[in-house]
């Protein structure tokens, strides 16, 4: 391991957490939403940074490398089809939360069925964090810094303490932003490591195109658009890891589930300032999920040229290609933000471990009367004890069967769609009943349970949720009618939040679907990889129409603004 790449590592590290702690260290974290929501007081870009860098991991940029090696680009669509669900998300979900102000997605369903709803899906929530996303964001990024640096040889210990070590080295660090300094520790250290990854991230195929071409980033680019072109495919066939027509069915609904209901996730909005930052940073946060296949795809197409088909385990393939291409003090600070990433990830589902928690379990059982202060303690309590558990079990996974994380990823289903489905209905409905809630939970755990389990259904597990999701919806409001609520049900509104919407919200949406369409006109048959210009020319056209018309309205705006000034 190079001393260049270790010191550049330990520089930009060092400075994201002083700058953290700089910032926070005079702030009252002692109450409610000061701890848990960051005071309230998020901004757009913190909010959009927070969410991408929760969002993204070593999973990310490995899994999806990986996939890209070994099959074409259509596993782009967890990345791009996620600007529409965050457009959706911003202009339906995120006024209806900030108009409660609510803290966690569970006190919604209180509010809609009853108690006994809220405290199942807390428990969901948690057994996710603790069991599953914890972990596995551990063990993924001590696999990936721990090939980096060579950590095993360096240290002269077995792989198994290895990836001990590195995963207490991240949850240690985890610990101290997420349970000290709450969320807005988190979503500071998010900003710098956000800008730091996309500008890291972009590197990687900026060097890797050069490396290709012979020191030509063209003569690379030419390469990758002549040499095997199907690999650039977009639109996923039945064989390949995500069909296109998953797009529309399960994938949606995933997506709807885990930028919308996902309590470490949609966190970050509910701690807006007003709902136009709120609106600000989610959609922000979907046009740089549209990018992002420029840094977590491109790699692996361009690892297929540079080290053949046959070159050993995908998964190792990004780590592979950073090592090779970027100059040696920019490996260090790569890898820097990708520890940020890692980090952000669970240090994130670690702050919302600890909210849920202190709202959902302590408070309703134990600390109906306690104080602020109270319920922040005991958060931390529980954090500092899941935080110790998650890097307990992190290096045993290394033992797990191989393909456990794919498995890990169907079984999500198990409640990710289940919990958007109740939401869904609930929001919807003013008189569908709290049973209703239940049964639906029931029926679509055990359905799924069946098909994954028991009858091995050959359809796409992203389909059996679409279905089940149009089933259970049915079931409830078919529940609806015979066993009503008695009153319907009024949500309720946090007067003391400025729920004036972003005024360029639309412009600022249509932005995001164009260039969600853009992504899939470029990549696939009726994109630049095609002799046929038109769907090109018709889709330049429309984006000419598109933007004169945002800047005649951004104009419109300003003038009218100007002329109340006087």
């Amino acid at each position: 391991m190079s001393i260049t790449v270790f010191l550049s590592f330990l520089l930009f590290t060092g400075f994201v957490g002083f700058y953290t702690y700089n910032k926070v260290k005079n702030t009252q974290n002692n109450s409610q939403d000061g701890y848990f929501l960051g005071g309230r007081s998020l901004t757009g870009g913190l909010i959009a940074s927070s969410l991408i860098l929760t969002n993204l991991s070593a999973t990310s940029f490995v899994g999806m490398s990986a996939q890209a090696y070994t099959h074409n680009m259509s596993v782009m669509g967890w990345e791009v089809a996620s600007g529409v669900t965050l457009v959706i998300i911003a202009l339906l979900l995120v006024p209806r939360y900030l108009k409660q102000g609510i803290t966690t997605i569970p006190d919604f369903l209180e509010s809609r069925y009853d108690m006994s709803v809220k405290k199942f899906v807390t428990l969901l929530f948690l057994c996710q964090y603790v069991i599953n996303i914890l972990p596995t964001t551990l063990y993924a990024g001590a696999v990936v810094l721990g090939e980096i640096f060579d950590v095993q040889g360096l240290l002269g210990v077995s792989e198994f303490t290895a990836i001990a070590i590195i995963s207490a080295t991240i949850g240690l660090l985890g610990f101290f932003y997420a349970i000290y300094g709450g969320l807005k520790a988190v979503v500071i250290a998010d900003t710098i490591n956000g800008i730091g990854l996309i500008i890291g991230g972009l590197m990687i195929p900026v060097f890797g195109l050069m490396v290709l071409g012979d020191g030509s980033f063209m003569s690379g680019l030419d390469t990758i658009l002549t040499a095997a072109p199907e690999k650039l495919q977009s639109v996923g066939k039945p064989s390949d890891p995500l069909p296109f027509s998953t797009l529309f069915t399960g994938l949606l609904l995933v997506n709807l589930y885990y930028w919308g209901t996902d309590q470490s996730i949609i966190q970050r909005a509910l701690g807006a300032k007003n709902l136009k930052e709120g609106q600000k940073g989610v959609i922000m946060a979907g046009a740089i999920k549209v990018i992002s296949p420029l840094f977590l795809i491109i790699p692996g197409i361009i690892a297929y040229h540079m080290f053949g088909a046959e070159a050993g385990n995908p998964d190792t393939m990004y780590t592979r290609l950073v090592n090779e291409v970027l100059p040696k003090p920019l490996v260090g600070f790569f890898v820097a933000v990708m520890f940020g990433a890692i980090l952000s990830t669970f240090n994130g589902v670690l702050n919302s471990s600890t909210t849920l928690f202190a709202l959902n379990v302590y408070k309703p059982l134990f600390g109906k009367n306690a104080t602020d202060e109270e319920l922040v303690g005991k958060g931390r309590i529980f954090g500092v004890f899941i935080a110790i558990i998650s890097v307990c079990i992190s290096p045993f996974i290394m033992f797990a069967p191989e393909g456990l994380f794919q498995y890990l990823q169907m079984v999500a289903g198990f409640f990710s769609v289940p919990i958007f489905t109740i939401v869904f209905v609930g929001y919807i409905s003013k008189r569908v009943p709290a049973i209703a809630a239940k049964v639906a939970l029931v029926v679509f755990v055990s359905s799924y349970a069946g098909m994954q389990l028991i009858f091995k259904t050959p359809i796409h597990f992203l389909h059996q949720l679409a279905i089940l999701f149009v089933v259970c919806t049915a079931l409830m409001f078919l529940i609806g009618m015979f066993m009503p609520r008695d009153t319907d049900y009024i949500m309720p509104v946090n007067e003391s939040m400025d729920i004036t919407p972003w005024e360029f919200r639309f412009e600022a949406s249509a932005i995001v679907l164009y260039m969600v369409l853009g992504a899939y006109v470029m990549f696939s048959n009726v994109g630049f990889i095609s002799d046929d210009p038109f769907f090109m020319q018709v889709y330049g056209v429309c984006g000419l129409v598109m933007f004169v018309g945002i800047f005649g309205r951004i104009f419109k705006q300003r003038k009218k603004v100007a002329l109340q000034a006087e």
